[in-house]
C-alpha cells in the first residue's frame, strides 16, 4: 500500500476518533470574549501527548495559549505550515433567546450534523489541521521537508495574542505555504480576502430643549448626514491585476453559492456598514452626543489610503465630527494559481467532489498574515452553516472530506519538493 491509500486507509480506520475528537473540542467551552481558551487548549495537548507528537505552548497571555509543534523529514524540502483556531463567537447567557434549538456547547450529532458554537468556525478545520499533523507524523521518517501545526487562541479579536503573535516573534510559524481550514464550503479554495477599515465617529453639538430646535444643532441629524454622505465610499475605484479580475469573475457562480447570493455582487467594491449608533437621553431633548461606528470592508484592489482620503474629504464637510481610525488590516491574496491550490483541487477531485473554484473571501482570517509576508496560503473547509448565529453545524461528512483533503494536500505538497 503507497503513503496516500496508507493515509486514506488510516482516516477510515479511525473515523470514530476523528469524529469525537472535534465533538470534545466544541464541548471544551473558549468563547472570544472573554478569551480563556484553556479548556480547549488542554484538549489538543492530551490528544498530542497520547499520540507522542511534538508541541509547545506559546502563551504571551496565559490563558490563551498558542499549540505550537513541527515535524522534520530525514530528506530536505519545503515547509508547510497548518494553521487554524481555538477561540470562537461567544454565546448569549441564554442560548434559547439567539434562537437555538441544541446547546451551544453539547457537541450533538443530530441527523448527521454536528451542532455547537465554533463548530463551523473553526474547530471542524482546526481539528482537521491536527489530525493531518498527526497522521503525517507517522510517515515522518519518509517526509521530505517540514510541517509544523499552529494552533492559536486568539483569532477572533484580530490575533494580538495568536498568530500575530507568532508571526512576529516565532520564525518556526512562518514556512513556505500557509494551509487553512476556516470555513469556505467544499466547493471553493480562498486565496484572497477582503480587508476591513473601523472607524469611530463622534459628532458634538451645544444641545437643547426638544422643542428649541433653533437653539442647537441635533448631533444625530448631523451624524445621519454624515453616515449617508459615506455611502460615497462604495464607489470608490478599484484597480485590480488582471489575472485577479479575472479570477473574481470566473468564480462568481462559486461565490455567490459559497457565500449566499449577492456575495459576487459586493466582493469587488468597498462596502459600509453602520455597527453601532448611540445619541440622546431622553425623547424630548435635542442630543448634544452622537457616536457610531463604521465597518469598511476593503476589496483586492483598493488600500487604506484611498479609503482614508474620501473620509477625511467626507468629513471636513461636517465640522462638528471627528472620527478615530480603531483598526485596519489591508485586503491579501496570493496566485489565483497557485501549486497548493491546484493540490487541493486535485485531491477533492480524486475524493468524489466537484472541482472546487477559487474565491476570494468578504470575510477575514488569520491567513491574512502569511499573505502579507509574501507567503501563500489558501483556505479549504466546510459550509460556513450557523457561523455566528443559531444552530451553528458541520455535516459530519463534510468535516470527515476536509479531513482526508488536508492530509493528502499536505502530503502531495512536501513531497513534491
Amino acid at each position: 500500500m503507497d503513503d496516500r491509500a496508507q493515509l486514506l486507509a488510516w482516516i477510515e480506520e479511525e473515523k470514530d476518533r476523528i469524529i469525537a475528537f472535534f465533538q470534545d473540542f466544541v464541548r471544551a467551552p473558549s468563547p472570544n470574549p472573554p478569551g480563556d481558551t484553556t479548556e480547549a487548549v488542554a484538549h489538543i495537548t492530551r490528544f498530542l501527548e497520547a499520540e507522542g507528537l511534538p508541541f509547545r505552548l506559546v502563551d504571551p497571555q496565559p490563558t490563551m495559549a498558542n499549540v505550537v509543534g513541527t515535524i522534520e523529514g530525514p530528506k530536505p524540502g519545503r515547509h508547510l505550515v497548518l494553521n487554524g483556531h481555538i477561540d470562537v463567537f461567544p454565546v448569549d447567557p441564554d442560548p434559547g433567546s439567539e434562537g437555538w434549538t441544541h446547546d451551544p456547547w453539547g457537541g450533538e450529532i443530530v441527523d448527521g450534523r454536528l451542532y455547537g458554537r465554533g463548530s463551523t468556525d473553526m474547530k471542524a478545520g482546526t481539528s482537521a489541521s491536527i489530525w493531518t499533523y498527526a497522521l503525517l507524523a507517522r510517515l515522518k521518517d519518509r517526509l521530505k521537508g517540514k510541517l509544523t501545526l499552529t494552533c492559536v487562541s486568539d483569532e477572533e479579536t484580530f490575533g494580538p495574542w495568536g498568530a500575530r503573535w507568532l508571526m512576529e516573534h516565532e520564525p518556526e510559524v512562518r514556512g513556505d505555504c500557509c494551509l487553512n481550514g476556516e470555513p469556505s464550503s467544499p466547493f471553493s479554495v480562498r486565496f484572497g480576502e477582503k480587508g476591513l477599515m473601523w472607524l469611530t465617529f463622534t459628532v458634538k453639538t451645544k444641545g437643547a430643549h426638544g422643542a428649541y430646535t433653533h437653539a442647537s444643532r441635533s448631533a444625530s441629524r448631523i451624524a445621519a448626514a454624515l453616515i449617508r454622505d459615506l455611502e460615497a465610499i462604495e464607489d470608490l475605484e478599484v484597480d485590480l491585476p488582471d489575472n485577479l479580475m479575472r479570477a473574481q469573475l470566473e468564480a462568481k457562480g462559486a461565490t455567490d453559492r459559497a457565500m449566499g447570493p449577492g456575495a459576487a455582487q459586493v466582493l469587488p467594491k468597498a462596502t459600509l456598514n453602520i455597527g453601532t449608533i448611540q445619541a440622546g437621553l431622553k425623547n424630548n431633548m435635542i442630543p448634544h452626543t452622537c457616536t457610531f461606528t463604521a465597518d469598511i470592508r476593503l476589496p483586492v484592489g483598493v488600500t487604506r489610503d484611498q479609503v482614508m482620503t474620501q473620509v477625511e474629504k467626507i468629513a471636513a464637510r461636517h465640522p462638528a465630527a471627528t472620527f478615530t481610525e480603531d483598526h485596519c488590516n489591508p485586503p491579501s491574496w496570493c496566485d489565483p494559481a497557485g501549486e497548493m491550490l491546484e493540490i487541493i483541487q486535485n485531491n477533492v477531485v480524486e475524493l468524489g467532489h466537484e472541482r472546487p473554484i477559487p474565491v476570494v473571501s468578504i470575510g477575514a482570517t488569520d491567513t491574512r498574515l502569511w499573505r502579507w509576508a509574501d507567503i501563500p496560503a489558501y483556505v479549504y473547509g466546510p459550509f460556513p452553516e450557523g457561523m455566528g448565529s443559531s444552530d451553528e453545524n458541520v455535516p459530519v461528512e463534510d468535516y470527515l472530506h476536509v479531513v482526508r483533503t488536508h492530509v493528502l494536500s499536505a502530503y502531495d505538497y512536501l513531497m513534491a519538493s
